[in-house]
């Protein structure tokens, strides 16, 4: 299986090929040139698996270029290294109405872990079948939970650095820790003056500047991402949902063929377009609900089909949807269309007017999409009931997908078995928690996490905990505008 991009280059590349070069050349995102299909004795098959048998299977049926054994193989240093906290890596957690599928048992807390655990390995497997002789280097632009993910994934693999860049001010305490104490000789971490937004599209421009790429090159050195607009990094995620299907089939709440639902909290639509390929692979998956928070320009797009990011921009106590640059929606646009050069134009219009208007396709995206978003006030009210109903905490970004679950049963009457996509750990955002949970918040991070632990009768994640101890190593400052010497300081030094 090849893949090609949403803009219309012609080369297409193999899936190795493609998760070394990250970005196409035309700005655009790798797409596979088929999905390929499973049927029901496929899903039936995986149910009594474990979990990473189940994503060497899917795995499998994406990377055709990599062996078997080397899939089993990057799967095993992934997951099988004792860094998840749980044998099931991805369990789901029965409420009353919902099952939560949580996501954040790996070393870092955040469902991120369950791609970047495994891209460093898909790359570095990448390298050697492929022959690459330069270096690489990783740049990463965050909203708080990828950049330490991705540090913690790349941290000292061999002939890979890796670069992250993150808002200042625009993550929470602890995210900030997990980053700024990263070891490796071969990690940098750089705050911007700015939003992530911002960061984001410096992270682009770096990418797509070519006088920058011919400096990299007499240095030996190439660019490749680690944010889901790399293929290996988005193609992990469709696992979670088979597997959280197959656990709801083996647990007999569900029968074979039955739809669940899956609402999924929602920022660069990524998460929530694993779940779409997974449908579109055949999956029995119903709606996929786009939870937003106040930063609510994909609820705006999915109920009006204009996607407009010219609003303001708001800070909230779910700061990994804090963003109004959605790039993996420029991979559903493609896969709905086939037009290469429509969505490079609506993509065109995005960067020169903010703003690009999808039109007639409306109909056909909310046939499986619908949205909703929820502002803090909305949040904490959703964390403390749910505490006081069913004595289980959830974080804040997982809150939003809660209330926009609920908010879709009752407006549609749709009562399919529903999946909450739980994204992060409470702990990583204590201070918020403890406040919806109306515990007075300490300002000291590792005192709310104690006050957590006493009020949930739970234990903080040890990669959490374990911070107060570690040394800051990473203390950059840059402008939006100097990402690029940035980058070529860490490069030089």
């Amino acid at each position: 299986m090849n893949y090609k991009s949403t803009r219309g280059s012609k080369t297409a590349l193999s899936s190795a090929k493609a998760i070394i070069k990250g970005i196409a050349e035309d700005g655009g995102l790798f797409v596979p040139e088929e999905l390929p299909q499973v049927d029901a004795a496929f899903i039936e098959g995986i149910t009594g698996l474990s979990y990473d048998e189940r994503a060497e299977k899917i795995l499998g049926l994406f990377l055709t270029d990599y062996t078997a054994e080397e899939i089993k193989g990057c799967v095993n240093r992934a997951y099988a290294s004792g860094k998840f906290d749980c044998a099931e890596r991805a369990p789901l957690h029965p409420l009353k109405n919902e099952s939560v599928l949580e996501l954040f048992h790996g070393p870092t807390s955040a469902f991120k872990d369950m791609a970047l655990q495994l891209l460093p390995q898909l790359m570095s497997t990448a390298l050697k079948k492929t022959g690459e002789k330069d270096d690489i280097l990783i740049l990463v632009a965050t909203s708080g939970d990828t950049g330490k993910a991705a540090l913690e994934g790349f941290a000292n693999v061999d002939k890979i650095s890796i670069q992250v860049f993150y808002p200042e001010g625009g993550v929470s305490d602890i995210q900030r820790l997990q980053m700024v104490t990263q070891e490796g000789a071969n990690t940098c971490v750089t705050a911007v003056r700015g939003n992530f937004d911002d960061a984001q599209s410096g992270v682009k421009r770096l990418f797509g500047d070519a006088a920058l790429e011919k400096k990299l090159e007499k240095k030996g050195i190439r660019l490749s991402s680690a944010n889901s607009i790399n293929w290996g990094r988005l193609v992990p995620q469709v696992v979670y949902y088979f597997s959280a299907y197959a656990d709801l089939l083996a647990a007999g709440k569900i029968k074979l063929g039955d739809e669940v639902n899956f609402s999924v909290p929602t920022g660069n639509f990524g998460n929530i377009l694993a779940g779409w390929y997974a449908k579109q692979m055949g999956l029995p998956v119903g709606k996929l609900i786009c939870a937003s928070n106040s930063n609510n320009v994909l609820t705006d797009f999915l109920r009006t089909g204009r996607y407009d990011r010219k609003r303001d921009f708001y800070k909230t106590i779910t700061p990994s949807m804090d963003i109004l640059i959605s790039s993996n929606l420029e991979r559903l646009l493609y896969h709905m269309t086939g037009d290469t050069a429509k969505v490079a134009s609506w993509m065109k219009e995005l960067t020169e007017t903010g703003a690009y208007d999808v039109g007639d396709l409306l109909g056909e995206i909310q046939n499986t999409f619908w949205a909703d978003w929820a502002d803090d006030a909305a949040t904490k009210s959703c964390i403390h009931d749910v505490f006081a109903r069913e004595g289980y905490v959830l974080d804040t970004h997982t809150a939003v997908a809660y209330i926009a679950s609920e908010c879709y049963r009752e407006e549609t009457g749709d009562n399919r078995p529903m999946v909450v996509v739980s994204t992060a750990s409470p702990y990583k955002f204590a201070p918020s928690v403890l406040d919806a949970l109306g515990e007075k918040a300490e300002a000291e991070p590792f005192a709310l996490l104690a006050a957590l632990e006493k009020k949930s009768n739970t234990k903080a994640p040890i990669g959490l905990s374990s911070l107060k101890t570690k040394e800051v190593r990473h203390k950059g400052v840059c402008d939006k505008d100097s990402m690029e010497k940035a980058l070529l300081d860490f490069v030089d030094r």
